[in-house]
């Protein structure tokens, strides 16, 4: 297997593409079997995709709008809206498909039609993949990651980003072969001919501050401890949604380094957590986060600093190599998903987070996007979605 990452700043569609596609391709020297694409909403995603399937006629393609732009192991791909960002492998051994499906109003079963149909173009029906990597819009991950589970079972790890935009307005968008989706699901599967691995982490601290969920729906928290959630945030907070309650609005600023947190599992007795972010106080003073929370759950205030944010993602690619004992002059790639939130908080120190990326991979190639939200595997093995999180995948021999 051969890896390499491209990217483009440029602000004209066709320019941008045929730019990072002749730096994927003199760094590969080869067509690559599949490309990851990802790049920011600003773009005319229709046209990027049909000249890259011009330019890479037999590649398999997968991908999505990422907030603001990319990163590579060369930097920080941004400049006034746009950024485009791929990532090449060439590996004639392996096998790969995409599979995508609008979600309409069951994204379950939209989730186990993509994963039949990314097994049945790699002729690969009835197997199981080494690695699933999932694009989908926000609101239905939850759901997305059961259908998958229901075909290829709880034992392969899932892991990918939901689609996002610069602004939050809806105007993200997935890509698969020849498609793009503005409400789908896509998902590759992956049959590489050599070892992948993932970790899963947050860059948050638990506090002390723990409640029990007392009224929920899907993504709207009524109730903690039988108070309006808001107020109990608020609290929790000291103050910092005051001016909220009673009136509402979006909080998805002003709650990036205080998510609440559910405790997955634990490794010697330390906990690990999946993590939701707050984004709207509504009527009521309940809270709408980008995550399902059941009642009956535990959330535990969490805590974290933009020093935390900058340095986790090497750390997270650290924990990927150290969980399955491999040496980084070993890896051939990565591929990184890096909340919107987190990297629009530490937007002015993007470069030192590629730099800690860098000093973890030895500057190998990889690709990150930026999500509306994460998805991932836990060292316990667990296949979850969450918010403010950071997910590595990373190939080696």
């Amino acid at each position: 297997m051969e890896m390499a990452s491209a990217w483009s700043i440029a602000h004209d569609s066709n320019v941008a593409i045929n730019e990072a596609y002749s730096m994927l391709r003199t760094k590969l020297n080869k067509q690559a079997n599949l490309i990851f694409l990802y790049c920011s909403a600003e773009y005319d995603v229709e046209e990027i995709l049909m000249e890259i399937n011009k330019l890479s006629p037999d590649s398999v393609i997968q991908g999505g709008t990422s907030c603001h732009g990319v990163m590579t192991e060369e930097g920080f791909h941004y400049d006034k809206g746009f950024g485009l960002g791929l990532l090449g492998i060439y590996d004639p051994d392996g096998q790969y498909g995409v599979g995508s499906v609008e979600i309409s109003n069951d994204a379950k079963f939209a989730a186990k039609t993509a994963i039949g149909h990314a097994l049945e173009k790699c002729d690969r029906m009835g197997q199981v993949p080494a690695m699933v990597w999932m694009t989908a819009a926000p609101g239905y991950e939850e759901e997305i990651i059961k259908g998958i589970e229901e075909v290829v079972g709880s034992n392969v790890p899932i892991t990918g980003g939901s689609s996002a935009d610069n602004t939050v307005s809806g105007d993200w968008k997935q890509i698969a072969n020849r498609q793009v989706h503005a409400n789908a699901v896509v998902i590759t599967v992956m049959f590489p001919s050599i070892n992948v691995m993932f970790a899963f982490h947050s860059g948050y601290e638990p506090t002390e501050k723990v409640g029990i969920v007392t009224q929920a729906s899907g993504r709207l928290v009524r109730q903690i401890d039988y108070k309006p959630a808001a107020e109990v945030y608020n609290e929790w907070s000291g103050g910092m949604i005051s001016e909220y309650l009673g009136v509402g609005g979006n909080i998805l600023a002003t709650t990036s380094l205080h998510p609440l947190g559910r405790v997955v599992g634990n490794v010697s007795g330390v906990p690990y957590y999946q993590l939701a972010h707050p984004d709207t106080v509504t009527d009521g003073d309940a809270l709408s986060l980008f995550a399902n929370i059941e009642e009956g759950e535990h959330l535990v205030f969490m805590s974290g600093t933009k020093d935390g944010l900058v340095s986790r993602a090497g750390r997270v690619a650290k924990a990927s190599l150290a969980v399955h004992s491999t040496l980084a002059d070993q890896i051939n790639g990565s591929l990184v998903v890096y909340c919107a939130g987190c990297m629009l908080t530490v937007e002015d120190r993007m470069e030192s987070v590629v730099e800690g990326l860098n000093d973890t991979l030895k500057d190998k190639p990889f690709l990150g996007l930026f999500t509306f939200g994460e998805q991932g595997c836990f060292v316990g093995g667990e296949n979850r979605h969450g918010n403010l999180m950071i997910s590595v995948l990373t190939f080696s021999q």
